[in-house]
């Protein structure tokens, strides 16, 4: 049994430069973020046990923060994108 491709219409992604700069722009930002989460833990670490919210300490809730921000930017990346091809590449009805 052989594996065809999903598609066979492999024509042109004219949205990709600008599916490229919007990646660039969500990974800058998650790493600034993120810079922030070591620079806490390498410069002062004793903020990490400090109780923020619901008796949860900064680590659990920066560590859980970092995460949704994660998965919420890939979902806006993905709706973005998806936009963004339909308009690009003539599909959707909005050419």
């Amino acid at each position: 049994m052989l594996h065809e491709p999903a598609s066979r219409d492999l024509t042109p992604d004219h949205a990709s430069k600008g599916k490229a700069r919007l990646g660039i722009w969500l990974f800058a930002a998650y790493s600034l973020v993120y810079v922030g989460f070591v620079a806490i833990n390498t410069l002062w670490p004793q903020w990490m046990k400090v109780k923020v919210l619901l008796g949860l300490n900064l680590a659990v809730v920066y560590g859980f923060g970092l995460i949704f921000l994660a998965v919420g930017m890939g979902v806006i990346y993905n709706r973005i994108c998806t936009k963004m091809e339909d308009r690009m590449n003539g599909k959707g009805g909005a050419a």
